[in-house]
């Protein structure tokens, strides 16, 4: 511990964010940096404690408390106070592959369990871990580093997202001749198309992948596996597979009206424009505008928020984000105390910048589309949106929405937008392996393992256990890759 009475001497400071009229103008990252002696000052509010909650990644009240990777967080604060940030980034890539990603899109989960956010304000875990990877590009410290010896094995990762990517480093880190297979025209799944610029702006990836490049990673894109290239044709030229291709299976809205042109899933929309903004600075047109529309956004998540910002980018007439559920409350309920993961209403960057364009928060809450309206030409027009409240099923106990009836109302809408999740991985990769999925059309494990029913095939991230964070898709990565590495070694030493 740098300083025992850091806690009291220091109030929390977080990096500053642009103004919200300065950073609608475009689709960067908007966030200053605070100076290293500032850093340093966060940093020391970090107690090191005697049971640092922050690292644990431990189930508690049903939901992941702490870190999942179980980063080192203590010790490279520590490293931060006392001005050495090469040996703090050391100490952070022991267990995290790709902090440059999780120090901007992890919703820090270390910092919900800080001891010091128990009765006062958690230590800036996530900023902390920022400054040191950007301190590591800046200074050549991230670097290549290729392995000094190589084995004669050969795998296949399938799909380039966190968990496709851990694996893939992991692996080649220990010698084996790694060949990444993306099916889109660049690297990142959906941390390159599905995460907006302004929370990740892709050359952050690019960077890392020219690394990773670099330390002899062989990278193809533009290759559907299960379509352009089978299952015995990997089988033939690679000794282990691992099948890390996401939940990109959305869930749909299905309600009349539903085929009305105007609506969209979320990640098709956001997709659309992260690749127009990459390929020609949106000049061309080519992507889903919402511009001089009003929109609806189905769900209330992080994908959700995501397309309120984008849409405000684009100069959308009006913003509307419908949740399911009820608004959750300001502050920790008695039922919910730390260090569980905090069940409160969170206002995000879109939010935050809808309320101040439009005059008001655009969640409603406990509401559903009914039905779709459309004109005479199937176009869009307005939605038929209804109340719900929750009821108690007499013969099972469960608590059922239901729609409140004559709670119905219409809405102009010429976009909509379904953020509403994903379902598990798609049929056609699944098929052409073999693999046994369950009720989620999740990959199975077999025995609580990463090794599925197919001989040498392998799961990872979301595909096997459903959609989750980019945080524990890294973790999942690096616990797949240590099973592939013993099943071709006899041992393994990740």
């Amino acid at each position: 511990m740098g300083k025992p009475t850091g806690f009291l001497d220091y109030e929390r400071e977080e990096t500053h964010a642009y103004s919200v009229q300065e950073r609608i103008k475009n689709y960067n990252e908007f966030h200053d940096s605070l100076s290293p002696e500032e850093r340093r000052a966060q940093a020391a509010r970090c107690m090191e404690c005697g049971v640092p909650f922050c690292q644990s990644g431990m189930n508690i009240g049903g939901m992941i408390s702490g870190c999942p990777l179980n980063n080192l967080i203590p010790e490279w604060n520590d490293l931060i106070y006392r001005g050495n940030m090469e040996q703090a980034y050391k100490r952070l890539r022991i267990t995290n592959n790709f902090p440059e990603f999780t120090s901007r899109v992890c919703p820090a989960l270390c910092e919900k369990a800080c001891t010091c956010g128990a009765n006062g304000d958690a230590v800036t875990v996530r900023n902390n871990e920022y400054s040191v990877v950007e301190t590591a590009y800046k200074n050549g410290w991230a670097k290549a580093e290729a392995p000094k010896v190589r084995t004669k094995k050969k795998v296949a990762v399938i799909g380039s997202g966190p968990s496709g990517l851990a694996a893939a480093d992991q692996l080649n880190r220990r010698g084996h001749r790694v060949t990444v297979f993306e099916r889109s025209d660049r690297v990142g799944g959906l941390m390159m198309y599905g995460i907006p610029n302004m929370k990740l702006e892709k050359n952050i990836i690019d960077r890392r992948i020219d690394i990773m490049k670099a330390e002899g990673i062989e990278f193809k894109t533009g290759v559907n596996v299960g379509k352009d290239i089978s299952y015995k044709e990997l089988k033939e030229n690679f000794d282990r597979i691992v099948l890390a291709c996401g939940a990109s299976n959305p869930r749909d809205i299905k309600v009349d009206g539903r085929e009305a042109e105007g609506i969209y899933f979320a990640v098709d929309f956001l997709k659309s424009t992260t690749k127009s903004l990459l390929d020609n600075d949106l000049k061309e047109g080519m992507y889903i505008s919402a511009k001089g529309k009003n929109v609806i956004v189905i769900g209330g998540g992080d994908t959700g928020n995501d397309c309120v910002g984008t849409c405000v980018r684009h100069g959308a007439k009006s913003i509307l984000q419908i949740e399911m559920m009820p608004k959750l409350p300001d502050e920790r309920a008695e039922n919910n105390p730390w260090p569980q993961w905090p069940r409160v209403c969170k206002t995000d960057y879109g939010q935050e910048e809808a309320a101040a364009v439009y005059g008001t928060d655009p969640r409603i809450y406990q509401t559903t589309v009914k039905r779709f309206l459309k004109d005479e030409n199937g176009n869009l027009k307005g939605a038929q949106l209804v109340g719900l409240k929750f009821e108690k099923d007499e013969k099972t106990g469960r608590m059922n929405m239901k729609q409140v009836e004559g709670s119905e109302y219409e809405v102009e809408a010429e976009l909509v937008l379904i953020a509403a999740g994903f379902l598990g991985s798609e049929n056609y990769v699944t098929e052409a392996f073999g693999v046994e999925v369950d009720g989620r059309t999740n990959v199975i494990g077999q025995n609580n393992t990463h090794k599925t029913n197919v001989e040498n095939v392998f799961t990872a991230g979301d595909m096997h256990s459903g959609q989750s964070l980019v945080v524990r898709a890294i973790r999942d990565g690096r616990d797949c890759a240590r099973e592939v590495d013993e099943s071709l070694m006899g041992y393994s030493n990740l």
